[in-house]
């Protein structure tokens, strides 16, 4: 049988590295550094669980983060589990993004293995 596939988007960080966390979990794990070679892996490949960053980007005209691209695409596919990591001082603006779409698991900062094997075992049901 084929380990489920787990794409990570780590574009800032400032947490753990959870691969190690992810594979006991039983997951093939991908790591990707920005959102454009991520939205390429999604068009080759059938992936599980994505867990990525919201980054607020004041700079963006007409978005508030590059997860907007990724929402797009995942909302395409229903199975897709996603676990989305923000910082509480910009929940005001995920919050926008909350009305679009409903995330699996959503994890404040800090993020640590606590939190995130809690979030890993709630997408696993």
């Amino acid at each position: 049988m084929d380990r489920k596939l787990l794409l990570s988007i780590v574009e800032l960080g400032g947490y753990p590295d959870f691969r190690d966390l992810y594979r006991q979990h039983g997951y093939e794990v991908i790591v990707e550094s920005s959102m454009r070679k991520a939205l390429a892996i999604l068009k080759k490949k059938k992936v599980h669980v994505i867990v990525a960053e919201f980054n607020y980007q004041h700079t963006f005209r007409d978005r508030i983060s590059s997860l907007e691209s990724l929402i797009a695409v995942v909302q395409r596919d229903p199975d897709i589990r996603f676990i989305v990591l923000y910082e509480t001082e910009y929940e005001n603006h995920f919050e926008k993004l909350r009305e679009q779409y409903q995330f699996s698991e959503e994890i404040a900062f800090p993020v640590n293995e606590v939190k995130m094997r809690a979030a890993l075992e709630q997408v696993a049901r």
